[in-house]
């Protein structure tokens, strides 16, 4: 609770900040706070709040751990967006706005009651609305934003429907009775149907198959930093409160719905890289390859008791890759529509660092060791294969196989092609992020057990 008013109160300073000409000044404040706020919530030594707020928030190793995630992610994120919005008249408005994003994405783990999480899930939802249309003369923009609204408030349905059958089944929104009700015999059969309304919804969230036909579109359409915040923070935001609702509403897995999740994971990983392989365009190309990232994260559902950790250390690596493929993406296309591969051709010549920041965030996901993506997908299939379900394994290693074609075709365009580009001066922005990130994936690489056991 104390890093939620924090992160509430940071967002309310943004929004005032305009009024007394302090805009210059609401981005190096904001990362400043982030950075104290993840070092004080990672060690656990934030102040602590009169109040007893255990009934809507419960502060666990999993919510803080995942909290920090997602504070240092939108620190990375809001440096990126320095270069975006330095000359925009509306910076304090879209600063708020992600900062708010952040409130409901840690209310979205750190729940200890339905009312809560579904609280968090709008906060974070209608503030990706907005930021997805936010370029309102741009027509694709636009479309974005109303096609990401439209499906995105008809998931967000589902899952209200979900959460009122959890309440007609128990008559209450509490996480320890819904999870006595998981465990129970004589638990009303509408808790089920409940639990699967709330799995759709989910499953819309982190865009997998077969809810995945929004990602690409509004990928594209969406401006490259919102982007950017979909497809790393929003992406394990939802993975990360997903696993928390399974542990909570189907403790005791039935072997039918463990079915459903493994054929799922088994098409996003599938149709994810199938479609990637038929994309120019660098946006669409990291859209599909979320969707297969989206089947791997799911792979954690499947022996959840021995699972956390995998998904900490699997979101880390997948978000932090992101974010450096976008730093150098943003650098690339300087925010504009243009993001085709042939955009890439020769930045091994007038750029290399980016080029070599791009290429460790590609080989990242592609799962290539030393990088932390690559032990990532190894403890995933350590897990399934520990929990009996070898075809599942066999079946990411081809995809992580297939997976790499279409990260390479990018990697090639840098080294083996000549420049369509001339060279132009960028801010600083985009270097700190991409090296801060890259060097933080092959660390975690090198030094996994650094937060495989914090949960």
């Amino acid at each position: 609770m104390n890093t939620l008013i924090a992160i509430v109160g940071l967002g309310v300073f943004c929004l005032v900040a305009e009024i007394f000409n302090f805009r210059k000044a609401i981005i190096p404040v904001s990362v400043i706070a982030l950075l104290a706020l993840f070092g004080l919530t990672i060690t656990d030594n934030l102040p602590q709040v009169a109040g007893d707020y255990s009934n809507m928030i419960e502060e666990t190793s999993f919510s803080k751990t995942f909290s920090s995630l997602f504070i240092l992610l939108t620190a990375l994120l809001l440096v990126l967006s320095n270069n975006v919005y330095k000359n925009s008249s509306k910076i304090s408005d879209f600063i708020s706005i992600k900062i708010f994003m952040l409130s409901g994405a840690i209310a979205m783990v750190s729940f200890n009651n339905m009312a809560m999480f579904f609280l968090g899930i709008e906060v974070l939802s209608i503030a990706l609305y907005v930021l997805a249309g936010s370029h309102r003369l741009d027509i694709r923009s636009n479309e974005a934003g109303m096609k990401y609204f439209l499906m995105g408030s008809f998931a967000s349905g589902i899952l209200l429907f979900g959460i009122a059958m959890l309440y007609g089944a128990t008559g209450t929104f509490d996480v320890p009775t819904l999870y006595d009700a998981s465990i129970s015999a004589n638990t009303e059969y509408w808790f089920y149907i409940g639990v699967i309304l709330i799995t759709i919804g989910m499953l819309f969230k982190i865009a997998a198959v077969p809810f995945h036909f929004w990602a690409p579109d509004v990928y594209e359409g969406a401006p490259l930093i919102v982007t950017a915040f979909m497809s790393t923070f929003a992406k394990v935001v939802a993975m990360a409160s997903f696993f928390k609702l399974i542990t909570i509403l189907n403790s005791y897995m039935a072997y039918s719905y463990e079915i459903v999740i493994l054929v799922i994971s088994i098409l996003s990983m599938t149709i994810g890289n199938i479609m990637a392989l038929r994309q120019n365009s660098v946006k669409r190309i990291l859209a599909f390859s979320g969707i297969s990232h989206a089947g791997f994260l799911l792979m954690t559902l499947l022996n959840i008791g021995a699972a956390a950790n995998n998904l900490l250390y699997y979101s880390a690596s997948y978000a932090l890759a992101g974010v450096a493929a976008f730093s150098v993406l943003i650098y690339v296309c300087k925010n504009e529509d243009d993001d085709k591969i042939d955009n890439f051709n020769g930045l091994a010549k007038r750029n290399p660092l980016m080029a070599v920041i791009m290429s460790l965030a590609l080989l990242s996901m592609a799962g290539i060791p030393i990088l932390s993506g690559f032990f990532a997908k190894l403890f995933l299939l350590n897990q399934v294969i520990s929990a009996g379900f070898l075809v599942l394994a066999i079946v990411a290693i081809v995809n992580s196989m297939i997976s790499v074609y279409y990260y390479f075709r990018v990697i090639l365009a840098m080294y083996t092609k000549d420049s369509v580009k001339q060279e132009v001066e960028h801010g600083s922005e985009f270097y700190i992020v991409g090296i801060v990130a890259t060097v933080l994936l092959i660390v975690l690489g090198l030094f996994p057990d650094t937060i495989l056991h914090l949960i």
